[in-house]
């Protein structure tokens, strides 16, 4: 039984991972406990929520290891403690496999605060928290299609950053996460506030790492998943808001374009000013 802290409201959210779609076969089992916790940590962080605690499900074959128990259970221990929310509860089977997990978190925040996607207007700047592309490079590093020394993008991949803390409720029209691409994402919340958005490609935050990787990569930045940074519709009179919260937290944020009026898709401008081809627009499981 579970009863919210007085004057607060209940958020839910939940996020499964299989192996071989979410998290590589040889990933470390201590990252896939981490990033299972953290990815739902960022749909709550999207919502300006502060996490209670979470129920969890794990189906695992009959011949794994204790020692990737061990390390799936330690992974955990580890954020439970950084971001003071912890198991409630759940159910553990069998599988011939793949490894399938399902956690479902739950959070408490103000009444009225927590942003949908559908509020995004025009006129409206486009924000996002930290840099875009690292998780998708990240899994090209992992699957030995991309080279990177620093270890720095397989991290990222392995380990979201949720971003919570911050009053999204207090400066956004609209926001959520970006977990299966930028373009993609952004037009869930163009279809959901019936506006359309300009994205300027330049203007989009990259690491030193993504920027190495090359300019034929920067589609894969824009459309591939696993970035978990949350993207927000803000009005002009309320970007000081922003940057001044996201400053208290020592969170990166950048305006990379505009809702406009028109039809409910994505146009990402180019270097040269012209709308840009990305193809896929993010990742689906459909």
């Amino acid at each position: 039984m579970l009863t919210p802290p007085v004057g607060r409201e209940l958020v839910l959210s939940a996020d499964a991972m299989v192996e071989g779609v979410h998290f590589l076969p040889d990933d470390p089992p201590e990252t896939i406990g981490r990033k299972l916790l953290r990815v739902n940590l960022s749909d709550i962080a999207a919502k300006g929520a502060t996490p209670l605690g979470y129920l969890m499900t794990v189906s695992l074959r009959r011949d794994t290891p204790d020692a990737w128990l061990a390390g799936f259970a330690a992974g955990l221990t580890l954020d439970q403690a950084e971001f003071g929310c912890f198991l409630l509860g759940g159910d553990s089977t069998a599988t011939p496999g793949p490894i399938s997990l399902s956690l479902t978190i739950l959070g408490h925040v103000a009444p009225g605060m927590a942003p949908s996607r559908a509020g995004a207007r025009s006129g409206d700047g486009i924000w996002v928290t930290g840099t875009i592309g690292d998780g998708a490079l990240g899994l090209a590093v992992g699957q030995g299609r991309l080279a990177d020394a620093s270890g720095f993008l397989l991290d990222r991949y392995r380990l979201p950053r949720p971003r919570l803390g911050l009053p999204t409720g207090a400066f956004a029209h609209a926001a959520m996460d970006v977990s299966d691409g930028l373009v993609q994402d952004l037009g869930h919340i163009c279809r959901a506030s019936g506006v359309g958005a300009r994205l300027e490609g330049p203007l989009v935050p990259l690491s030193a790492q993504a920027r190495q990787a090359g300019a034929e990569w920067f589609a894969t930045c824009l459309s591939g998943g696993d970035d978990y940074e949350l993207l927000f519709a803000v009005a002009p009179d309320q970007e000081q808001e922003l940057i001044a919260a996201a400053a208290s937290r020592a969170i990166q944020v950048s305006r990379i374009g505009d809702f406009v009026a028109g039809i409910a898709e994505v146009t990402v401008i180019g270097q040269d000013g012209q709308p840009l081809p990305i193809g896929r627009g993010g990742y689906s499981h459909f």
